[in-house]
This record gives C-alpha cells, sequence and structure tokens, in this order.
C-alpha cells in the first residue's frame, strides 16, 4: 500500500513552522508600517513649532536639535500628541518585541491600545504632561534643551510613561523611526532591569520568563527528536532576527543584529533564566502603604463579616413569591475576601438574586480594592481588551436614528473605557458617565467622559431630569441593590424619545448549569442580581419602554472556560500577599506559584474552548449574555422608586 503523501510530517514541527512563519511575515508587516522622521525642514521652508513640546529620553539617550525638529514637524503633520521614537540601531530583541506588542497600522485609531515604545525618547505635548498630572522638571531636568544628554529617566521609567501617556491622547499616539538617534550597541540587561521593564509595560515577567524556556525546551525537542521539520522549527526561529530586520531597505538596522541571530537560542535561554532567577528573588511587597492597608483590614475584619449581610428575605424581589431554591453558594472567589454568598431563584419568574443580600458597609467593603486602588490597574487592563465589545454596543443604535446623539450617559461607566470607544463611532455626541467609584473621576482628567458623576444613580435622578438622549447600562444592573429603582430613573432622566441599551448576564444561559458555582457571571458577591430577558421586557413595557432590538449571540463573552479556570485556581490558591488574609509565609507563596503554573495549560486549553463556544453562540444567537435597545415613549415615565 502506497504510504500517504502526509505520513512523514511531524505535525508539532510543521504546526511550529506555520506559527513562526506567520510570525515573521506579520512583524516585517509591522515594521515597515511605521514611519520614519524625514529630515527636518530648512529655515526657507519654516521651522516646525516647537514650543509647547518635551523631548523625554532615557538616561544616557542623546537627541540633537535636527531629531527634535523632526520629530515636532511629523507630530504637528499627523495631529500627534505623543510619539515614541525609535533608535535606528535598537538592540534586535527589542525589535521584535515591540513588534508583538504593537500593530502600527491600528495603534493610534485603537484608543484601547496600551501605550508601547522602545524606551529611549518620547517626544510629549506640555499639555498632555499637565492633564496626565506629570511634573515636566521632574521627567526632563534638561528643560526643553533638546541636546541636552540624558534626562535622568531608566528606560523602565519612560516605558511605564509612555504606557500612561497614552491614556491622556488615547486617539493621538503615534510610533516613529529616528534614523539620527543612537543608542549604540547595548548587552543583555539583568534580569531585574528586564522584570522592570516587563512591569513598566503591564506585562508578568515571571509567566513570559516561563513561556520563554517552555519556547525554548519546545524547540531543542523538536529539533532532536523529530528530523528535518524540527530542524526546520528550531531554524527558522534562530533566523528569525534577520529574516525580520535584514535585507536593503529595512528601516531599522540593529547594531547587535549579526550577534543576536547567531546566538538567538543562547540569548533568550539567558534572558529567560535571569528573568525568572530575579523574579523569585524579588522579595514580597512590604512597604509602609502595604502594611498599613493589612493592619486596617485586620482591625475591620475583627469583629467577623456578618455585618456585611442583611437578613435574609423570604420572597422575590421581582415578582414577590415565596417559591425560592438555592441556585449556587460559594465564597468570593474574585478577591479571596472572607465570607459565603447564596444566590436563590424564584419558582415563578426565575429571577436570581442574592439571598441575603450585602449591606451598603458590605458593598463598600467587597468593592474595595477590585475596580479601583489594589486592583484598579488589574480591572482597567481587562476592560482594556473588550474593544470589539465596546464598539458593537454602541453601533446598536444606528439602525434607529438618522442623526447622532447629542448627548449619551454611561451608567456604571467605571474608568470610563466604553465612552473612550464609543466617541470615536459618534464623535459630534457628548459622553457623560457615572459611576460610585474613584475610576470615574479619572475618566474625566483622561478626556474619556465629558463629565463624571459619583455616586448612586437614583440620586441624580431629578439633577439629570430628561436630560440625555442615550443612557446605557452595560452589565451595570446586575451589581445594583434595587434594578427597578434604576430603571425608574433611566426613564427620569432620558428625554421623551430616547434610547435606553442594556447589557446583562443571561442566567438562562446553559453554560450556567454546566460550570455551576465556577461560572464567572455569578461573580459573587458583586452581582447582586441577575435577570433573565423577559422579566427585563416586561419591566421595560411597564415604564414606557419599546424594546426595539435585543441580542443574544452578539453579546456573548467569551470567558465561560477561561474564567472557569481562573476562579478554581483562585479557590485553590488565592493570592497570598492580599491584604486582608492573614500574613503569608513561604509556603503559602510556592502553593500558589505551584498551583498558577499548573493552571497555564489549562487555561491555554481554555482559550481555544471559548474561542469555539463563541462561534457557536454567534450562530445560535445564544450566549452567556443579552443586550436590549429600548426607546422611551412620550408618556411621563413613572417617578424614580414607584414601580408600576
Amino acid at each position: 500500500m502506497t504510504p500517504t503523501p502526509f505520513r512523514r510530517v511531524r505535525w508539532t514541527s510543521a504546526l511550529t513552522v506555520a506559527a513562526l512563519g506567520a510570525g515573521t511575515v506579520r512583524a516585517r508587516r509591522r515594521l515597515r508600517a511605521i514611519p520614519v522622521l524625514p529630515a527636518p525642514p530648512s529655515a526657507a521652508a519654516g521651522l516646525p513649532r516647537a514650543a509647547g513640546w518635551r523631548l523625554l529620553t532615557a538616561h544616557g539617550v542623546e537627541a540633537g536639535p535636527a531629531t527634535f525638529l523632526a520629530a515636532c514637524a511629523h507630530a504637528d503633520r499627523e495631529g500627534l500628541w505623543v510619539l515614541d521614537l525609535l533608535p535606528a540601531d535598537l538592540a534586535a530583541e527589542r525589535v521584535l518585541g515591540l513588534l508583538r506588542l504593537v500593530d502600527p497600522g491600528r495603534y493610534r485609531e485603537d484608543r484601547l491600545a496600551e501605550g508601547r515604545g522602545a524606551g529611549y525618547a518620547v517626544l510629549v505635548a506640555e499639555e498632555v504632561l499637565a492633564r496626565a498630572g506629570v511634573d515636566p522638571a521632574a521627567v526632563d531636568p534638561g528643560g526643553t534643551d533638546p541636546g541636552a544628554p540624558g534626562a535622568g529617566l531608566e528606560p523602565a521609567e519612560l516605558l511605564a510613561l509612555t504606557r500612561r501617556l497614552k491614556e491622556y491622547a488615547a486617539g493621538s499616539t503615534g510610533l516613529a523611526i529616528a534614523p539620527a538617534l543612537s543608542v549604540g550597541r547595548t548587552g543583555d540587561p539583568a534580569g531585574a532591569v528586564r522584570a522592570a521593564e516587563l512591569r513598566a509595560q503591564g506585562l508578568p515577567p515571571g509567566a513570559l520568563a516561563a513561556a520563554q524556556l517552555a519556547g525554548v525546551a519546545l524547540l531543542a525537542g523538536l529539533a532532536a527528536r523529530q528530523g528535518r521539520w524540527g530542524a526546520a522549527a528550531a531554524g527558522l526561529y534562530w533566523l528569525q532576527p534577520y529574516l525580520v530586520l535584514g535585507g536593503p531597505g529595512a528601516p531599522l538596522r540593529p547594531a547587535d543584529l549579526p550577534w543576536a541571530t547567531a546566538a538567538r537560542p543562547a540569548r533568550s535561554l539567558g534572558a529567560a533564566v535571569r528573568t525568572a532567577g530575579a523574579v523569585l528573588r524579588t522579595p514580597a511587597e512590604t512597604d509602609a502603604d502595604a502594611d498599613r492597608a493589612a493592619a486596617a483590614y485586620r482591625a475591620e475584619l475583627a469583629g467577623g463579616s456578618a455585618r456585611f449581610l442583611e437578613p435574609r428575605r423570604p420572597d422575590c424581589p421581582w415578582c414577590g413569591s415565596a417559591r425560592l431554591s438555592v441556585r449556587v453558594r460559594v465564597p468570593d472567589l474574585l478577591q479571596g475576601k472572607p465570607g459565603r454568598f447564596t444566590l436563590e431563584q424564584c419558582g415563578d419568574c426565575g429571577h436570581v438574586f442574592q439571598n441575603p443580600r450585602l449591606t451598603l458597609e458590605g458593598l463598600e467593603f467587597y468593592y474595595r480594592d477590585f475596580y479601583d486602588g489594589r486592583g484598579g490597574e488589574g480591572a482597567g487592563t481587562v476592560f482594556g481588551r473588550l474593544g470589539d465589545s465596546y464598539r458593537k454596543r454602541a453601533e446598536m443604535l444606528r439602525p434607529y436614528t438618522e442623526h447622532a446623539p447629542a448627548s449619551w450617559l454611561d451608567v456604571g461607566t467605571g474608568h470610563g473605557h466604553f465612552c473612550n470607544v464609543a466617541r470615536a463611532l459618534w464623535p459630534d455626541t457628548r459622553f457623560d458617565g457615572l459611576d460610585m467609584g474613584d475610576g470615574v473621576a479619572g475618566a474625566e482628567r483622561r478626556g474619556w467622559v465629558d463629565t463624571g458623576f459619583q455616586g448612586q444613580f437614583p440620586e441624580f435622578a431629578e439633577k439629570l431630569a430628561a436630560r440625555y438622549e442615550v443612557v446605557s447600562m452595560y452589565h451595570y444592573l446586575e451589581h445594583t441593590r434595587d434594578p427597578l429603582a434604576e430603571l425608574d430613573t433611566a426613564a427620569a432622566v432620558l428625554a421623551p424619545g430616547g434610547y435606553l441599551a442594556i447589557e446583562l448576564p443571561d442566567p438562562e444561559s446553559r453554560m450556567a448549569r454546566l460550570l455551576g458555582s465556577a461560572w464567572l457571571p455569578w461573580f459573587q458577591p458583586q452581582h447582586q442580581h441577575l435577570i433573565p430577558a423577559p422579566n427585563l421586557r416586561a419591566a421595560l413595557a411597564d415604564r414606557g419602554f419599546t424594546v426595539l432590538a435585543e441580542e443574544h449571540g452578539p453579546a456573548h463573552q467569551g470567558n465561560d472556560f477561561f474564567g472557569a479556570v481562573a476562579l478554581t485556581t483562585t479557590r485553590l490558591a488565592p493570592d497570598p500577599d492580599r491584604p486582608w488574609a492573614p500574613p503569608a509565609t513561604p509556603g503559602r507563596r510556592a502553593l500558589a506559584r505551584a498551583v498558577r503554573a499548573a493552571a497555564l495549560p489549562c487555561f491555554a486549553g481554555a482559550a481555544v474552548l471559548d474561542a469555539l463556544r463563541t462561534v457557536a453562540a454567534r450562530q445560535t444567537d445564544g450566549g452567556n449574555a443579552y443586550r436590549m435597545l429600548a426607546r422611551r415613549d412620550d408618556r411621563p415615565p413613572t417617578a424614580p422608586g414607584e414601580h408600576r
């Protein structure tokens, strides 16, 4: 029997070759999409406007007047407020790392993209520095003299600053290659330096070092055991720096390109080992603020956590039925704070609600350090990856209005991510935001919302009455103590004919039954009400709304399996350094690291399952969430608090 032509193919190696080849092509395309600064204009053509700009450089980097003026001219011409400059001889691995993180063709338009750069020179408008609360003297001791060598910043500091500034210039940050800017040939950074630079970019150095070690081990194993296909995979990885950065016409010429190519496997292994060692040697956070936070939590929890819950109610808050049953009972799997929480379901209307419910003191306790404070950066990172969902939410209104709405209030706006994205689709609309947390004030400072209101929505019913053409509540109602009162308030602040957009987790999702307590949208103890779609439709009709559209599949959030792995991981090994827990021991830290390492392949598998689940949800119009768009009729809405 004649063997099939693919009998001798080593599929692990073949897939690795395909992945490396695609990555190489993508990196070359991205590199060529980065503009190159032209020579500065001549005196006869008129010098660019240099006032109002600061050129911030890393220690030891010299950027002369020609580079400064060329960067100013490019920024003025392109309408940029922040411009990261790539030295022409930037180290090869640093270039490849940047190209993995940034798509230059989409970087500026992606208002939620994290600020990325080379970490050597950044041109910034002084206005942006002022709005970001950055003291120019602290980051640019040389003043406005572009020829001053070294402003005293380390690359990690400049990387962190670039990431922050992108938030204040969300649609006006770019990259450019500066041919005259040079950093010379630099050696491999120490492990602590590399770890600091990764943290400055919001990347986990420990996980990346582990992934790099696993990658090198995989390539070595393929080369040793899978013949020509394995050798091809290892060889493609080995030659990748030259394939991306070499050849005629390349816009960058790294000074270390020959050495970076020839010694790549050894250098990658060394970088991973040094970074992992630095992470393991880094002591746990023990600064004064952390000690004070731990002491405050210990004092607050001295009397237990029972006071954070109200007495259990005997009936359904939605329809009044006494036919209740326990749907799920779980601890706080999000932060690992003490307490156990129960969601009950009504046997008549299907409403799912927290019973007993958190008190106001309990809400403050369990929300603290999640969206703001200790967990604020992590929450912002998660929300920053939902750009596609934000755009779909904003576009849902288009078929139902001929003109852009003049005013839009996003209730439960958090850090303002939705408004930041939506203003690109509705540039003539005024976007305001409302939230309980401090994030709304930061959203206003960044310009993501025009006005930020902090507090409970019903408190603003009279002040904002009939002011808005659109009110949105995206994954907000499930957090509220009384969702019917929130709907009353929405009706009050909308102008006649205005639109109400709502997105919620769907408690009737198949995944809720399959995953049980590990289903992420239960989100205890923060979610207090999970409302079936028929219940919401009826409540909207009672308040004078006409439902125009309802979406299930398009609202699906692809995180069921990934979230289940994450919740299970935190259940087995919570963060040992959380300030509300007893002081961490070396054994507890070692257990947490071991559990997280063991969970890595589970996360990878979960991501694949979520991708497949998302495709199925889109095609069957069934997922873990739903959206509704409703229009307020002209008849007067119910007074806030007066349920129909």
